[in-house]
């Protein structure tokens, strides 16, 4: 048993994070096997929703949840993941030449 105040806290603090951490793998394992079941765009939606969560929290590594998110995308198929998967293309600003000259000359007439 801890004897100092600090290690009371801290033998406190870790049994409330352990049973946080249980009950929040327990439901991401139910909601896996529940996609492994019937594989659908909406299950693998929720199960990589998940699988970020438990990252983010620290409870699984960026890589393990890269694999699984890969192998789970594997079972629903291309054209349900690329719905599922869609990136956003980068915005670029275009300045034109024009601009920059103007821009340039202003500054040196200050």
């Amino acid at each position: 048993m801890p004897i100092g105040m600090s290690a009371k806290k801290s033998l406190r603090k870790s049994l409330k994070n352990r049973k946080s951490n249980v009950s929040f793998k327990n439901k991401l394992k139910t909601i896996i096997k529940k996609f492994l079941v019937k594989p659908s765009d909406k299950g693998l939606r929720e199960v990589t929703s998940v699988l970020d969560k438990a990252k983010k929290k620290n409870l699984m590594n960026r890589n393990k949840v890269a694999r699984m998110k890969s192998q789970m995308s594997k079972k629903v198929g291309q054209e349900v993941v690329a719905k599922v998967v869609k990136k956003k293309p980068a915005k670029k600003k275009i300045v034109s030449k024009k601009t920059v000259k103007r821009t340039a000359k202003e500054k040196m007439s200050k």
